[in-house]
């Protein structure tokens, strides 16, 4: 139980108030204690909607510039929020800060395959036994338009060339999606 010396009337009220708003402050989860002006999930991947970009070290154009991205349609996770701006964070792991209205919600990934100086086989349909479209180099960017948990429909093309390539690909050999994750 509380002890509470003898104080006046109005200083005890106070009190109790402040102790309870504090007792339910502690039982929030975390995403409603944090901000989150978008009210949009975090993290979460989206793409550089333009070039060049300027992703700098903290939230405003005060700050430093630390890169710039030169070609528009990159996927990047963002990390958090503060007012227009958006932490991002890179495939290589690199944060920095750009502003909203430089990203897009389109989706795109990078091929990953999972074994060292392999490829990512791109498929006809959602299953390994289906026919090969493409064999992807690692680093390659794709458009991603949709993800079921285990595969996700791409399109890429080849620099330079007028081939472009539509299929299925292991959502574990994208990084631009979750694990598991699904949308359309």
């Amino acid at each position: 139980m509380l002890f509470l010396p003898a104080l006046p009337g109005r200083v005890r009220a106070f009190l109790f108030a402040l102790l309870a708003l504090c007792a339910g402050l502690a039982v929030l989860p975390p995403a409603q204690a944090q901000d989150n002006p978008s009210g949009l999930p975090l993290p979460r991947f989206v793409t550089t909607r333009s070039h060049p970009i300027n992703v700098r070290v903290g939230p405003g154009t005060r700050y430093e510039i630390a890169w710039n991205y030169t070609v528009s349609g990159v996927p990047v996770e963002i990390v958090q929020e503060f007012d227009t701006w958006r932490k991002i964070r890179d495939m290589d792991g690199e944060e920095g800060w750009v502003h909203q209205s430089l990203l897009s919600g389109s989706r795109a990934g990078i091929a990953t395959p999972l074994l060292a100086n392999g490829e990512v086989i791109m498929h006809a349909g959602k299953s390994e036994d289906s026919p090969a479209r493409a064999r992807l180099a690692a680093g390659l960017r794709v458009t991603i338009s949709e993800c079921d948990g285990t595969w996700c429909n791409v399109s890429a093309s080849q620099t330079g060339t007028h081939q472009s390539w539509v299929g299925w690909v292991r959502q574990a050999e994208l990084w631009g999606v979750y694990p598991n994750e699904e949308f359309d």
